[in-house]
């Protein structure tokens, strides 16, 4: 697939080191967009295309894709993935910044069974 101008302007930025750990900070929506757009040209598809199979538009699938978009819901990631043959997995992991706050500390197993409580 053709790099884009973003393409060529991120690889330059990404040379100094300053920039670098600011872009390694950028979050979640950072991370969510740029797997959504590999898993994409993976797949050898443009926006269009994906938009098609979604039966969604391509301003939706930019949308997605968009660094600075934060209003991703679950259901379309689902979609998404599934279109791509891949998975979501959401992972939350205790803030090692945030000492006093011990709410997270331990890993809690994938797909825990939730127990019930009886009413008698």
């Amino acid at each position: 697939m053709k790099k884009t101008n973003f393409d060529s302007y991120i690889e330059q930025q990404l040379q100094d080191p300053e920039f670098a750990a600011r872009f390694n900070r950028a979050g979640e929506a950072w991370d969510v967009a740029l797997q959504i757009t590999d898993l994409r040209r993976q797949a050898g598809l443009s926006q269009k295309e994906l938009a098609k199979l979604l039966k969604t538009s391509q301003q939706q699938i930019s949308r997605l894709e968009s660094p600075g978009y934060e209003g991703h819901s679950l259901s379309m990631l689902r979609r998404v993935a599934e279109a791509l043959h891949a998975r979501v997995r959401v992972v939350f992991e205790a803030d090692v910044e945030q000492p006093g706050l011990h709410v997270a500390e331990g890993s809690v197993p994938f797909r825990a069974k939730r127990s019930r409580v009886s009413s008698t």
